[in-house]
């Protein structure tokens, strides 16, 4: 069992190092066996992100809640920072990015994956056409479609079944990620995000209950992938 420290995503003393990125020790295993069956079948598959701390998901959101990072619609299309309140600026950020606290790569479970072999990591955008079709990572998406379950992977945001928009590049580890959704308490989250400077803060508190139901709780499950 985790603390909350370790799911809000304030401490990694329980994860595993592997080549700079760090996962939780199921995870890694699971990971390092599907990497090594894809690229048994021709398939590269390379990691964009796993682990992210609470300080990094808190610049990313702060980086967009001042229009210093674009703010995307449903389409992945930007958005005028300047014509939106402070409220719309908050749910135009929590559709792809979460909310610090709450992210899964808070946990070690949570890989964001690529094809290195087809594009660059710092060509790399993830956006949904890098993986459909002729996008670079298209291969290698197709093949986990057919093949992550098999390692214990699936995706968590699904277009109509996940509250965050689809992310084709993002895979959980289910037998991990799935206990530890489970002793996840807002309570916590709520002390420390008092305790850090995050814009937007009023708004994100006073709807913080309704944030955590619409796009944390509300992810797809393995079985309706199946």
């Amino acid at each position: 069992m985790l603390t909350p420290s370790q799911y809000l995503g304030l401490d990694n003393s329980h994860l595993l190092n592997h080549q700079g990125h760090w996962f939780e020790a199921q995870t890694l295993q699971a990971f390092l066996n599907m990497v090594q069956a894809a690229k048994d079948e021709g398939i590269c598959i390379d990691l964009a992100s796993s682990f992210r701390s609470f300080n990094t998901q808190l610049s990313i959101w702060n980086n967009k809640a001042t229009g210093k990072r674009p703010l995307l619609d449903q389409r992945e299309q930007p958005l005028d920072f300047k014509q939106l309140s402070e409220q719309q600026i908050v749910e135009a950020i929590l559709l792809w990015s979460a909310l610090p606290g709450t992210s899964r790569h808070h946990w070690g479970t949570d890989l964001d994956l690529y094809d290195s072999s087809a594009i660059a990591i710092d060509e790399l955008q993830l956006i949904s056409t890098e993986y459909q079709q002729t996008g670079p990572c298209a291969k290698m998406a197709n093949w986990l479609e057919h093949n992550a379950a098999k390692f214990g992977f699936y995706r968590p945001f699904v277009e109509g079944k996940s509250g965050v928009g689809p992310e084709p590049w993002h895979y959980s580890y289910w037998p991990a990620s799935q206990l530890i959704m489970q002793c996840f308490d807002i309570q916590q989250l709520t002390l420390v995000l008092e305790e850090h400077n995050i814009c937007c803060k009023q708004s994100i508190l006073e709807n913080l209950d309704n944030i955590c139901e619409r796009y944390f709780y509300k992810v797809a499950l393995p079985l309706e992938q199946a």
